[in-house]
């Protein structure tokens, strides 16, 4: 077990899911920072145990300014706050499923024994799967299903995961501690499933000098659509109603900064961008009931076949 490591509270459970986010490089949308501790608070967990901060982090990088500085916040001349890098374990439960989530810092070195101690983590918190969340930004339709890469660290998991929407991953490039973790986590035979959420973003720049364009930075939506798949891969209880109330006002307030920005800069044609975008977008919806009548069919099929030989 990694010295790294400290829980203080073992879950009362044969076996566990983890859901795992980062404050990190790959997370558009607000997707891997954010939803774990949109998790944690919705689900009431309880903190459980961390991944010790030292030795993963640097206090600054020469010819920077504060890229990795820690913040802080003084009040007459008193240090109120220091955001300190944490990696934080919580458990939950979902139903009758006992979840963990793990919301980090992507860590700036030592990469292999951080990922050590969290793959170590798992394994003392009985985790059977991890399931790391992480997004980037693409331009993608906001009112439409988001586009669903996956990753996964065994070529097994490939036929489970045909029927969850998503496009098996062939990057090449450089690594965010998820695709990182998977690789050490294949290695170690042990089971996880990286979803990353195409989360909109817009560059009018080559439309017009006067207007950059935008990006979604909370991408309910997102989160909406990794939920979905992870409650139904996980067996998890998991109301969506907050959710979807998010996603409905999050696309009112982008359909009416559109209108704004038409109005402003009717020369760019930004609705008609948008129309556009919609119109050449193939929507791939990640539908759990489509799934469940296939195999039900298939099953009522193979009894048919064994029935007339």
């Amino acid at each position: 077990m990694s010295d790294a490591v400290n829980i203080w509270q073992q879950p009362d459970a044969d076996e566990t899911i983890m859901i795992a986010g980062w404050r990190q490089w790959a997370d558009a949308g607000s997707t891997s920072s954010m939803l774990p501790k949109y998790l944690i608070q919705q689900t009431n967990a309880t903190k459980i145990g961390e991944i010790d901060a030292d030795g993963f982090y640097m206090f600054q990088i020469p010819g920077t300014h504060d890229l990795v500085r820690p913040i802080v916040q003084f009040h007459e001349g008193y240090p109120e706050k220091l955001e300190a890098r944490k990696n934080e374990l919580y458990h939950a439960k979902m139903g009758e499923r006992d979840v963990i989530i793990f919301l980090g810092d992507e860590p700036h070195m030592n990469a292999e024994l951080y990922a050590e101690a969290l793959l170590d983590a798992a394994e003392q918190l009985k985790v059977t799967r991890i399931i790391g969340v992480a997004g980037v930004f693409a331009e993608v339709p906001f009112e439409l299903e988001r586009p669903v890469g996956c990753i996964i660290s065994l070529r097994a998991l490939r036929g489970e995961l045909r029927d969850y929407s998503v496009d098996l991953s062939n990057y090449g490039g450089g690594a965010s501690i998820g695709s990182y973790l998977c690789r050490r986590a294949s290695e170690r035979k042990q089971e996880y499933v990286g979803f990353y959420a195409f989360a909109p973003a817009y560059d009018f720049g080559r439309r017009s000098a006067n207007t950059t364009g935008f990006r979604v930075d909370n991408d309910f939506r997102a989160w909406l659509g990794l939920m979905r798949r992870i409650k139904h891969m996980a067996d998890l209880t998991f109301d969506f109603a907050d959710l979807e109330e998010k996603t409905a006002e999050l696309e009112r307030s982008l359909q009416e900064k559109i209108e704004e920005m038409d109005a402003q800069y009717p020369d760019v044609g930004i609705r008609r961008y948008f129309e556009g975008l919609a119109d050449n977008f193939e929507e791939d919806v990640f539908d759990p009931l489509s799934a469940v009548w296939e195999d039900e069919i298939s099953r009522l099929l193979d009894e048919d076949d064994e029935a007339t030989q």
